[in-house]
């Protein structure tokens, strides 16, 4: 069983910048593949960014370039930084572990 909190949501302005943090309770962190999702009003959830155990990522075309995955094994934290924001990336962001483990969201709302 593997729990995770996300923290770091708020309120910023088009351009600006915000770091997501979700932690993570049990000792198979080190091996897990962890994903931030995001979900806007009325639409799908949709995947963001992955990283494998080793450190591979992948990212959604509207965000390459701009948003940043990464982890700390010694933290149990996987991390999101995002950059020059846009409206369109207002929504509530969930961490996922192995796509079977998710956190209660944050919300995330970039105002023009």
């Amino acid at each position: 069983q593997v729990q995770l909190v996300e923290s770091g949501g708020g309120l910023v302005q088009a351009g600006g910048s915000l770091r997501l943090s979700c932690a993570a309770s049990g000792s198979a962190f080190p091996f897990l593949r962890l994903g931030w999702y995001r979900q806007a009003p009325g639409k799908q959830r949709d995947l963001v960014a992955t990283i494998t155990a080793v450190g591979r990522t992948t990212y959604a075309d509207s965000v390459k370039g701009r948003f940043t995955i990464s982890r700390d094994n010694t933290k149990n934290t996987v991390y999101l930084q995002m950059n020059t924001l846009k409206p369109e990336d207002t929504a509530v962001y969930y961490c996922a572990a192995n796509d079977v483990y998710w956190g209660q969201g944050t919300q995330v709302t970039v105002s023009s």
